[in-house]
């Protein structure tokens, strides 16, 4: 009987595993369990495609379902959402999000690719209509879909990471007056302050308003309009607002199943991506993973980082040991 290897997430990370585990065993029937309807995308291209840079929609699905059993035999099943996972008995309880039905999937390795999801902070108004997220094509789908609808003159970005600054930079190449907020006195703020200061003139150059050292208190309608609120400061009128401001760790799942979370909320793994259990292992932005460069764990939000541990956790999978960070 073929060896069953079940990956829950079809992105990055998942995606990854599951290619590399069909080159390891031709054999292995694999199944991947994606809950949106897309696997295989780019998030890292979504702004680019709202500014126009990236014309094709396309362009930024890199896999279908299709051509993933056509090219790999891979089972790959969107809109299914796995809701339970039962270690003793190697089972995950999947929902089938279109059939509104649920099954369970027994499994001989399962790899967990949950990601990350949009870290939305509990203020006043973060919930109102205009307020958006940018981390799906979905996310992507509804900012290019009330951008076209709705007259909007001026968005507002909060949080001044890379995709803070790339969402606001492509409103901007939209045409829209932008304000970029950031709670930090600076950008990028791992970087060192020397190290913003050419990007603080870059983006004014291209008429950004940055709010710098700014901390959002709330959020309110203003008839038509939403107005930010600072701790400090004078409010912005804005038409619409798309939150940066970070991702957390998808590791309830996990956690339900009895998997060891860190500290931090991240699925703890060991050096070959093994959960603590001998039989599960964890890829991509749910988890801390050791680095050599810091000699700890790490939380790395980027695709090469998920694609890289994906392989470890592919060759590991089958019991080798010859594979670890």
């Amino acid at each position: 009987m073929n060896r069953r290897v079940v990956i829950i997430g079809g992105v990055a990370g998942g995606a990854s595993a599951a290619a590399r585990a069909r080159r390891l065993d031709e054999h292995a029937d694999i199944i991947v369990l994606e809950r949106g309807p897309y696997v295989s995308f780019a998030n890292c291209g979504l702004p680019y495609h709202i500014g126009h840079i990236i014309k094709d929609r396309d362009d930024l699905v890199l896999q279908t379902p299709e051509s993933l059993k056509q090219r790999l035999g891979l089972d790959v099943r969107t809109l299914h959402e796995a809701v339970r996972i039962d270690p003793k008995k190697r089972e995950v309880t999947v929902r089938d999000l279109q059939a509104k039905r649920e099954y369970t999937l027994p499994y001989d390795k399962l790899i967990l690719a949950p990601g990350a999801e949009a870290f939305k902070p509990p203020i006043p108004g973060i919930d109102l209509p205009r307020v958006f997220t940018l981390k799906t094509i979905p996310d992507m789908d509804a900012i290019i879909a009330h951008l076209e609808k709705n007259p909007v003159h001026h968005a507002t970005v909060i949080g001044g990471g890379f995709i803070g600054i790339e969402a606001a930079e492509n409103l901007r190449h939209r045409g829209l007056a932008v304000t970029l907020v950031e709670r930090e006195k600076q950008v990028m703020p791992p970087l060192d302050a020397e190290m913003t200061a050419p990007l603080h003139q870059h983006l004014r150059f291209q008429g950004i308003d940055l709010r710098l050292g700014s901390q959002v208190s709330g959020i309110a309608d203003a008839g038509g309009r939403l107005a930010l609120q600072f701790t400090e400061g004078t409010p912005v009128e804005t038409d619409m607002i798309i939150l940066s401001i970070g991702v957390r760790p998808e590791s309830k799942l996990a956690k339900e199943a009895g998997l060891t979370i860190n500290q931090r909320g991240a699925i703890a793994v060991d050096r070959q991506m093994r959960t603590s259990d001998p039989d599960i292992f964890a890829v991509g932005d749910a988890v801390e993973s050791f680095d050599r460069v810091t000699g700890v764990d790490a939380k790395v939000f980027s695709a090469r980082w998920a694609t890289s541990r994906s392989s470890i956790a592919a060759l590991s999978a089958p019991g080798s040991s010859r594979c670890s960070i």
